[in-house]
C-alpha cells in the first residue's frame, strides 16, 4: 500500500502526468514565462466554471486577499470582521493595509462565521466582512449578503478552501463559493482543491469597475505599460502554473467527487462512536472536503492524534489557537471567554487525510484505527 499522506499529490499528478508534462513542455517550447497566453486561456476557463465575469491571477492567496481590500479602497482605521477561527492570512492582510481586524465566533458545527455573530460586531467604522469558506463549504451567505446590504458593507469571500462548492439562496439560485460577495479570493497553494506546482493565487468579480481596479494594482498601479495611475503591487500567477491549473481545472468536479467519497466512508465508520462528532453540511451548501475535520470529544484529541501517528497516519489539527490569541493579533480587547466555540474547537478539531487518490484499503485502515481508540 502506498503510504499514506495528508494529501498525495504524486499520486495525482501521475494520473495526468501526459497532461501535466504537455503543459510545462508547451510554455518551455514558447518560452513565454510571464503573462504567456495561457494565464488568459487559464482566466477565461475559470471564469466559465464558476460563472462569473471577471478573474484576475495573481501570485498567491494571500495577496488576492490584499489586493482585493486595496482595490476596494479600505482605509487605515477601517474595521473589518473576520472569523477568529481561520487561518492567519486572513487577518494578516488586514493588518498590514493598517485597517482594524474585528474577531468574530463561529458556528460550532460547520465552523464558518454566521451572519448573527457578524451584526453584533458592527460599527460606525466597520466597512468589510471576510466570510471564510472552511474546510470545502460556504459559510451561510444570504443572511450574510442581506446583513451587508443593509449595514452598505463590502463582503470578501476567503474561499481558498472551496474552490467549487455551490451555495442555493432560497429562490433557489446557485452560485459558486466566491462570486456571491463584492469579491473572492482564492489560493492555489499545491494542497489546495485546485493546487498548482508552486505558489499562485486568483481574485473573482462580477462588477467590471472593480476588476479593473483589481488588475491595475496588481500589475503595479497601472493599466498602460510605463504610466501608473496609483500604488500597486507586483503580483501575478506564471505561465507555467497557468498551464498546470488549466489542466487540473478540467479534473476539478472529479477531484470533489473522489473527495466525497472518501468523506462518506468516514461518516458511515464513525457514526457509531459517542466520541466524535462528524463534520457537518450545510443544506445550502455543497461541501468539497478541502479538510475532514472531527471534532474529538472528552479532551481525548492529542491521545488519538497521538495513536494514529504510532500507526503510520497523519492528522493535523486546524487550528491549535484562534487568531485573538495569537502573538501578532493579541489584545485586551478579546478575552476566552468570549469566545467559547473557537475555544472549544482549538482544543478539540483533528483533521485526518482526506484527497483525491485515497483508496479503500487507506480509508479502511484509517478508519480502522480511529474506531479502535475509541473502543480499546
Amino acid at each position: 500500500m502506498v503510504p499514506i499522506q495528508m494529501v498525495d499529490l504524486k499520486s495525482q499528478y501521475l494520473k495526468i502526468k501526459n497532461e501535466v508534462d504537455a503543459a510545462i513542455a508547451h510554455c518551455l517550447e514558447t518560452t513565454a514565462f510571464i503573462n504567456g497566453p495561457q494565464v488568459k486561456e487559464f482566466a477565461q476557463n475559470l471564469e466559465k466554471y464558476l460563472g462569473v465575469k471577471h478573474v484576475i491571477p495573481c501570485a498567491n492567496g494571500t495577496d488576492a486577499l490584499q489586493i482585493a481590500m486595496m482595490a476596494l479602497g479600505l482605509k487605515p482605521g477601517d474595521e473589518v470582521i473576520v472569523p477568529t477561527f481561520t487561518y492567519v492570512a486572513t487577518a494578516e492582510v488586514i493588518a498590514l493595509l493598517g485597517l482594524t481586524p474585528v474577531m468574530v465566533e463561529c458556528d460550532l458545527h460547520t465552523f464558518n462565521v454566521r451572519a448573527e455573530d457578524i451584526e453584533t460586531a458592527i460599527t460606525d467604522k466597520t466597512k468589510a466582512i471576510v466570510p471564510v469558506h472552511l474546510f470545502g463549504q460556504c459559510a451561510d451567505m444570504e443572511p450574510i449578503m442581506a446583513l451587508a446590504e443593509k449595514h452598505n458593507l463590502f463582503v470578501i469571500e476567503d474561499t481558498a478552501q472551496a474552490l467549487g462548492a455551490e451555495y442555493t439562496f432560497s429562490d433557489g439560485k446557485v452560485m459558486r463559493a466566491g462570486t456571491i460577495g463584492s469579491v473572492g479570493c482564492t489560493s492555489f497553494f499545491p494542497s489546495k482543491n485546485l493546487g498548482c506546482y508552486g505558489d499562485g493565487g486568483a481574485m473573482y468579480t462580477n462588477d467590471d469597475a472593480l476588476a479593473q481596479q483589481i488588475r491595475m494594482i496588481a500589475n503595479h498601479g497601472q493599466s498602460k505599460k510605463y504610466y501608473h495611475q496609483m500604488v500597486g503591487v507586483n503580483s501575478r500567477l506564471d505561465t507555467l502554473q497557468a498551464g498546470i491549473l488549466n489542466v487540473k481545472l478540467k479534473h476539478l468536479d472529479r477531484y470533489a467527487a473522489s473527495r466525497n467519497a472518501a468523506a462518506t466512508y468516514y461518516d458511515n465508520a464513525f457514526s457509531g462512536i459517542s466520541g466524535l462528532q462528524t463534520p457537518r453540511r450545510q443544506a445550502n451548501s455543497t461541501h468539497v472536503f478541502h479538510q475532514y475535520t472531527l471534532m474529538v470529544k472528552d479532551g481525548k484529541r492529542d491521545a488519538l492524534k497521538a495513536h494514529l501517528e504510532k500507526n503510520g497516519i497523519p492528522s493535523m489539527v486546524y487550528y491549535p489557537l484562534p487568531l485573538y490569541a495569537q502573538e501578532a493579533f493579541k489584545n485586551e480587547k478579546y478575552k476566552p471567554e468570549d469566545f467559547p466555540v473557537a475555544e472549544a474547537l482549538c482544543s478539540s478539531v483533528l483533521s485526518l487525510p482526506i484527497h483525491t487518490e485515497m483508496t479503500d484499503d487507506q480509508l479502511n485502515l484509517i478508519s480502522t484505527a480511529v474506531t479502535g481508540f475509541f473502543s480499546a
